[in-house]
Order: structure tokens, then C-alpha cells, then sequence
């Protein structure tokens, strides 16, 4: 009986949506998979999409990996062909920017001068590159973020360009990271620099820091810590950059990966809550009645770490649509996963589960006879936060299902290269 009431429930929520519209800004992987997912969910009334890029949305991790150093065109690296939106009756606005919310007319004002009205909205604008306040750098020559199509078409053209191809990469993080290994590949002389006193110093341990610095100069790769970039001087279409040490270094390109800000203006103006993001609850619903957040913009609650997070994942994206399509339907999701991340640089694939923040020990397990095949797991105490498998896909998956369990790990073992690295023979 319970069950025929609930199909009942769900039927009359799907028969009111017919006149009902879905407004989603922001065309990436997280409101792209959300106007999918309401179709798969039973929403029967509009949906429009709406994204100041000019572009078919597209997958975006491939920006600084294999599109960058392929001569593929954007389009096929598309998350939907265009005749899947028209199939399943999404509209979808390219080009076209959202300006403000009303919040009491329910409706948008969009860039092109005209208006449209919501009955649910869902905000997925995702983050922008910061430009660092450095002397110099408005009028740098070749200077680009990476985080469009755009900026890496703009790229290219600028390695095609370019006679010698002296690359300064402002930024080691794995953006900055991955796009010196893709700019290598295509012949360029790249240098790194990084202020902090290792790469990647706020996302991993000093293991997989080292690993990836030595990486990096075995590839010919200069990378420097400790360098903090202060002003960029320009003459002759040639930029030279100076660091707070009085080093100095010669660049035609420049690409600055220092990380994001979150877009969160939209919301900020109708008073959404604000902290590290736009705060959503574990429906993804903000604090504005019929108003969502997904994606990198959102700052949610996650119950296995205890705490409220923000994630810049594609995983994260997806995972978000699936929840926020379901409770725009009527019915009652509850946000909790386990985040996931990848890193391709050279022939290195990295394989992150889990968030290693606040983490006591680390155990660093070296497979047999492997230089490159190795993981390290974090523990507080004796609970295990995250992963990082370095062409260990093993590791990988047995971590992830270690983490969501919540299971024990003999810390023993799992140290011993001699023990297999088996779920059974890990668990404590």
C-alpha cells in the first residue's frame, strides 16, 4: 500500500512539472548532467540551459591533457551531441550570460536584453581563474589562464606562433602541473614556479610532492619552489619574470594556474548563503526557496568526513546533478560520497580517493620490483582518510571501498611488500 501511495506521489509531481520550468546556469559537466538527469527523473516541463561560452559544452579535464596537445577539435570532446539536447527537449543558450536573479519574480535577466521565468533554478557556475595582483602582468604578452576551450585554443595558437617556445608556468598545482607535462610534449622549454616550499603543497603529502617534482625534472622540466612571482616586464612581445629573490626568467607564453575563485556573485546577490561556496543542504538546496547550487560552485555538508567541503571534481558534478534531479522531482536524496580525483601527467596516471586533510600517519607501500607503481594511504589515527595510487589501479578501488566501509586496515601488511594487496589480507 505505502509503495502504490509513493508511485502515486511521484506520478502527480511528474504531471505538475508539464507546466512548470527548470532554469540552469551554467553549461558545464554539472548542469549539463542535471538537465539529463531531470529528464530520466520524470520532469515533464522546460528546461533551459543557459552558458556565456559560445561552445557545445565539453569535458573539461582533457583541457590540459589531451587537448592540448592534440589536434582534435573541441567538438569531440563534447559531453552531449547537439541532437541529445533537442531529443530529450532541452534548451539549451550558449553564449548567453545570466545577469541577475530575481528572486521575488522568480525569473532571470539574461545578456541578451530579455527575461525568463523559473519555477526551479539551479545555479552551476562553477569557479574562474585567479589572476594573481602581480605588477605587470595586465600588459604581459601571451599570458593565459587554463580553464576554457577557449584559453587553451588560445594556447596553441600562441605555441604555433612562437619561435623558441619559452614557457613559465605560474602555479604548481595539478593544473599547472599537467599543462607543463602537455606543453613539453609539444616542444616547448617549460619552467614552474611555485611560491610555497613544495609542489602541491596543500593538496598531498610530501611523498607524492617529491615523486612528481622528480618526475617533472627527469622530463627536462625546471620546477622551483619558493618562488614568488612579483612583477612581469615586457618588451618586445618577451616577458620576463621577477621573483621576491631576485631570480630572474624569460618567457614568450605564460600560464598562470594559481587556482580558482568560486562564482558565487549570482547567489550572493539574492542572499544564498555564503561561506567556501554557495552553502546548499544534503538536497543541494541553498537557502533561497527552489534555488539550487551544484558543482564547484557549492559548499555542502559531507557526512562521512564530518564537515562541510567544497569539491572541484567532475565526480563531484555528476554525483550533485543525480541529487538535485531527484529532489526537484519530489523525491528525498541524500547527498554522501566519497570524493574522487585523477591526475595525468607523462606516463603517470594518479588515482586519488578520499580527502587527506588532517591526516596523523602515512603509509607509503612500493609494489615489488615497480619504480612507479606504488600508493600512499592516509590514516587519523587508525581510520583511513584517502588514497593515492600511482599507476596502482588496485590500490585505487581497494582503497575507495575501504574508505566507504569504514574498514580497518592492518597497517602491518599493508606495509609489507611481501603481503598481497588483497582486501582480505588487509583487513584488520
Amino acid at each position: 500500500m505505502a509503495n502504490n501511495l509513493c508511485f502515486l506521489y511521484l506520478l502527480l509531481i511528474n504531471k505538475m512539472s508539464k507546466n512548470k520550468t527548470c532554469v540552469i546556469i551554467g553549461a558545464s559537466h554539472a548542469g549539463v548532467n542535471l538537465a539529463f538527469s531531470l529528464r530520466k527523473e520524470g520532469w515533464e516541463g522546460e528546461i533551459h540551459l543557459f552558458d556565456a561560452d559560445p561552445v557545445l559544452p565539453y569535458h573539461r579535464p582533457p583541457l590540459s591533457k589531451a587537448y592540448l596537445t592534440s589536434d582534435d577539435p573541441i567538438e569531440q570532446n563534447a559531453l552531449k551531441a547537439v541532437e541529445t539536447y533537442e531529443r530529450e527537449n532541452i534548451n539549451l543558450h550558449l553564449g548567453v550570460q545570466v545577469e541577475a536573479i530575481d528572486k521575488v519574480s522568480k525569473s532571470v535577466s539574461l545578456s541578451n536584453n530579455t527575461t525568463k521565468s523559473y519555477d526551479k533554478l539551479v545555479i552551476a557556475t562553477g569557479a574562474s581563474p585567479i589572476i594573481p595582483p602581480i605588477a605587470g602582468i595586465e600588459t604581459a604578452h601571451q599570458l593565459y589562464p587554463l580553464r576554457t576551450a577557449k584559453d587553451v585554443t588560445d594556447i596553441k595558437k600562441a605555441m604555433l606562433n612562437s619561435t623558441e617556445k619559452r614557457v613559465v608556468v605560474i602555479g604548481a598545482g595539478y593544473i599547472g602541473l599537467e599543462t607543463a607535462a602537455s606543453l613539453k610534449k609539444l616542444g616547448a622549454t617549460v619552467s614552474v614556479l611555485e611560491r610555497e616550499e613544495r609542489i602541491l603543497q596543500r593538496v598531498t603529502s610530501p611523498v607524492m610532492s617529491n615523486f612528481f617534482q622528480e618526475l617533472h625534472t627527469k622530463n627536462n622540466v625546471d620546477v622551483l619552489t619558493t618562488k614568488d612571482v612579483v612583477l612581469i616586464e615586457t618588451s618586445n612581445k618577451v616577458n620576463t619574470i621577477h621573483c621576491s629573490d631576485g631570480s630572474k626568467y624569460t618567457a614568450d607564453i605564460i600560464i598562470v594556474g594559481v587556482g580558482v575563485r568560486v562564482n558565487k556573485q549570482l547567489a550572493d546577490a539574492i542572499g544564498a548563503k555564503i561561506d567556501n561556496g554557495i552553502k546548499v543542504d544534503e538536497t543541494t538546496a541553498t537557502s533561497i526557496d527552489d534555488v539550487y547550487a551544484i558543482g564547484d560552485c557549492s559548499f555542502h555538508f559531507n557526512p562521512h568526513y564530518n564537515r562541510f567541503i567544497r569539491l572541484e571534481s567532475v565526480q563531484n558534478a555528476v554525483d550533485q546533478a543525480k541529487v538535485t534531479a531527484a529532489a526537484i522531482c519530489g523525491k528525498s536524496p541524500v547527498y554522501n560520497t566519497i570524493p574522487w580525483f585523477w591526475s595525468d601527467q607523462y606516463d603517470i596516471k594518479l588515482q586519488m580517493v578520499g580527502l587527506s586533510n588532517g591526516y596523523t600517519e602515512t603509509i607509503v607501500r612500493h609494489e615489488e620490483g615497480e619504480t612507479t607503481k606504488f600508493s600512499v594511504w592516509y590514516f587519523k589515527g587508525d581510520d583511513l582518510l584517502a588514497v593515492d595510487a600511482v599507476n596502482n589501479a588496485k590500490a585505487y578501488v581497494i582503497g575507495t571501498k575501504f574508505i566507504k566501509t569504514l574498514t580497518k586496515v592492518n597497517k602491518a601488511k599493508l606495509a609489507d611488500t611481501n603481503e598481497p594487496l588483497k582486501p582480505a589480507t588487509l583487513k584488520l
